[in-house]
C-alpha cells in the first residue's frame, strides 16, 4: 500500500510539472494549447526589440544557473527555435503589461516597455519545470497580462536587525520575481542607523551599533551583552539601487523623524530636547553596558527621546537628506512620522514657546509643523514624501503620500482629502505576524496566515469611486525585532509574498482562493528549486 501511495504521489507531481500551467500572480487571460516547446542548447534568445540586452542577460543567467543550459543571445538570424524578446503596443495605463506566446517552434515575449518584457520573462520562468531536468519542455500557451496597481511594494527593516548587501539583493529578487516594483528600505530607527552620512560620521560609528539586545519576547528574559550593528556605505547603497533598477524595482529609503530617532541622538545628543539627560529604557528590561549619556536603544517599542524641532535639527536633517537624495533616483523619500511621543515636547520650554510662536494648537500641530518643513525642503529638491498615517495628525503636509498602517482609517481619510495613499494595514500585510498557531519561534504576535493575506482588498469599501484613484496600491512590511537571520526572514515572507503579489497584480474578479491554493502547489516546488526557506502549508 505504501508503494502504491508513493507511486500515486510521483504521478501527481509529474502531472503538475508536465501538464498544468500555474502562474502567480494570475494572468489576465491564459489559453493553454495542445503541444509543447522544448528549450535546449540549440535555443537562442533573440533580441527583436532594442535595449533589451539587460533582460536577455537576466533570462540567460537564470536558465544557466538553475538548469545548466547557457542560451546564446543573438540580434539576427531566424526566430525559429528562439525565445524572442520584443515590444508590443498594449496600451495599458500602468507600465508592465506583456504578452507571451509559446507555439511549436518559438517563444514570443512582447512587453509594452522594457519592464513589461521583464515581467513576461518572469512568467516564462514559471512555465519552466520546477525540478532540474534537461531538456526543458513547456506547454504551448497564450498569455495576456497587465498589472492592477502601480505601487506593489515590500518593506525590509534593517535597523532592528541588520542584513547583508547580498541578502538585500536576494530580497529584491523576490520582489521582482513576483512582478512587484517597490522596495521600501527602513534604514534608521531607535536601534540602529544603517546608512553612511559622510558629514556626520558618528551616525554610523556610534549610532550604527548597540551594546546589547534583549533576549526573547519583550520585555525579554535577559540581554545578549554583545555589541550588535552594521551599516551600508554609500557605495553599497549605489550598488543595491542599481541592482534593483536592473530588475525594475524602485528603492524608497526611509529616514525616520521626528520619533524613532534614538540612534541619531546617541550619536549627536544636541538633537534631543534634553541633551544632558541619559537615555531611558524600560525598568523591566535588562540593559547591557553603560547607562550614562545617550545610548542606542537595546529594546523594542516606542521611546520618549525624539528630535527637538530646532533650527540646528533642521539643518542636520537637511544635510543628511542632501546626501541621501543623490543615492536614490526614486521620486519618494519616506520620512516615517509614526509613533512620535510628545512627552519631551510637552516638558521642553523651547518646544512650548515654539508652539506659541508658530500659533500651533498643540504638540500634534508641532509634529505637523516638523513634517511640513521637511516636506517643503524635499519638494524643493524634486522629491515627494511618504509618511506613516500619523502624519495626518495636526494637518497633512500639502503633497504627502500617506502609508496607512493602523488599519485602513488613515488611508480612507487621506483619500477623502485627495492625497495619494499606499495601503499597508497591520491586520493583513504585516509579515512579522505569526502565520501558525502556535508559531515555532518568537514573533511580534498577531495571526496573519496565507488565506488572510489573500483575502485582503486594497480598495477600502468606505471610499467613493472617484476617490479610488488615490489608492496607488499596497505594501507588506517585514519588521525585524524578532527576525535576526536570513532564513527566518525568508520564512516570514514566504508563502505570503505570493498571495500579496496576486492581490496587487491581478484583477479583483480574477482572484479565487481555491484556485490560488491549487496553483501554489507548483510554487512550493519552485521555492524548493530556489532553496527558499518557507512556511510549509498545513497538511
Amino acid at each position: 500500500m505504501k508503494k502504491i501511495t508513493t507511486l500515486l504521489l510521483l504521478l501527481s507531481l509529474f502531472k503538475l510539472n508536465a501538464q498544468e500551467v500555474s502562474i502567480i500572480p494570475k494572468p489576465t487571460s491564459m489559453n493553454v494549447k495542445e503541444g509543447n516547446f522544448t528549450i535546449s542548447k540549440q535555443t537562442k534568445i533573440y533580441l527583436a526589440g532594442s535595449n533589451l540586452e539587460k533582460n536577455a542577460a537576466f533570462l540567460q543567467s537564470y536558465i544557466e544557473t538553475q538548469f545548466g543550459i547557457k542560451l546564446p543571445i543573438v540580434k539576427s538570424g531566424v526566430q525559429k527555435e528562439s525565445i524572442v524578446l520584443n515590444f508590443d503596443k498594449i496600451g495599458h495605463a500602468i507600465p508592465g503589461a506583456y504578452h507571451v506566446e509559446v507555439n511549436n517552434d518559438h517563444i514570443y515575449i512582447g512587453g509594452d516597455n522594457e519592464q513589461g518584457v521583464f515581467y513576461g520573462i518572469q512568467t516564462l520562468i514559471q512555465l519552466l519545470p520546477t525540478t532540474k531536468i534537461n531538456p526543458l519542455t513547456i506547454k504551448q500557451v497564450s498569455i495576456e497580462d497587465k498589472p492592477r496597481f502601480a505601487y506593489r511594494g515590500l518593506m525590509l527593516d534593517v535597523s532592528r536587525h541588520f542584513f547583508s548587501v547580498d541578502f538585500v539583493k536576494k530580497y529584491i529578487d523576490y520582489i521582482a520575481s513576483h512582478k512587484m516594483n517597490k522596495f521600501h528600505w527602513h534604514l534608521t530607527d531607535d536601534q540602529g542607523w544603517r546608512i553612511e552620512i559622510k558629514k556626520y560620521p558618528k551616525l554610523t560609528t556610534v549610532g550604527g551599533y548597540r551594546n546589547g539586545t534583549i533576549i526573547g519576547r519583550y520585555p525579554g528574559t535577559g540581554n545578549t551583552n554583545a555589541v550588535y550593528g552594521g551599516y551600508y556605505t554609500q557605495d553599497q547603497i549605489k550598488e543595491v539601487v542599481k541592482y534593483a533598477a536592473d530588475r525594475y524595482v524602485e528603492v524608497i529609503p526611509e529616514i525616520e523623524l521626528p520619533g524613532h530617532s534614538s540612534a541619531a541622538i546617541a550619536a549627536y545628543p544636541e538633537l534631543s530636547c534634553f541633551p544632558e539627560e541619559s537615555t531611558k529604557h524600560p525598568a523591566n528590561t535588562v540593559w547591557s553596558g553603560s547607562k550614562e549619556g545617550k545610548q542606542v536603544q537595546q529594546v523594542w517599542g516606542v521611546h520618549e527621546d525624539v528630535f527637538v524641532p530646532s533650527e540646528n535639527t533642521f539643518t542636520f536633517l537637511q544635510n543628511v537628506l542632501n546626501e541621501v537624495i543623490p543615492l536614490f533616483p526614486s521620486k519618494y523619500i519616506h520620512i516615517g512620522g509614526d509613533e512620535c511621543p510628545k512627552e519631551s515636547w510637552k516638558k521642553s520650554a523651547f518646544c512650548q514657546q515654539l508652539i506659541k510662536d508658530k500659533q500651533l494648537n498643540d504638540e500634534h500641530g508641532l509634529q505637523s509643523y516638523f513634517i511640513q518643513r521637511i516636506e517643503k525642503y524635499l519638494n524643493s529638491k524634486g522629491k515627494q514624501i511618504i509618511g506613516w498615517d500619523e502624519i495626518l495628525e495636526g494637518g497633512l503636509a500639502p503633497n504627502a503620500t500617506v502609508m496607512s498602517w493602523r488599519g485602513e482609517k488613515g488611508g480612507i481619510e487621506a483619500a477623502k482629502q485627495k492625497h495619494n495613499v499606499i495601503m499597508t494595514p497591520g491586520e493583513w500585510v504585516y509579515f512579522d505576524h505569526s502565520q501558525n498557531k502556535p508559531e515555532d519561534s518568537v514573533t511580534i504576535g498577531g495571526f496573519t496566515n496565507l488565506e488572510k493575506v489573500y483575502g485582503y482588498e486594497p480598495i477600502p469599501k468606505d471610499i467613493s469611486k472617484e476617490e479610488e484613484k488615490y489608492v496607488l496600491g499596497a505594501q507588506a512590511n517585514l519588521w525585524t525585532e524578532y527576525i535576526n537571520n536570513n532564513s527566518k526572514a525568508e520564512y516570514m515572507i514566504f508563502p505570503r509574498l505570493s498571495a500579496l503579489s496576486e492581490i496587487l497584480w491581478s484583477s479583483k474578479d480574477n482572484r479565487n482562493w481555491i484556485d490560488f491554493q491549487h496553483r501554489m502547489q507548483a510554487q512550493y516546488q519552485r521555492y524548493n528549486l530556489l532553496k527558499i526557506n518557507y512556511n510549509k502549508p498545513a497538511k
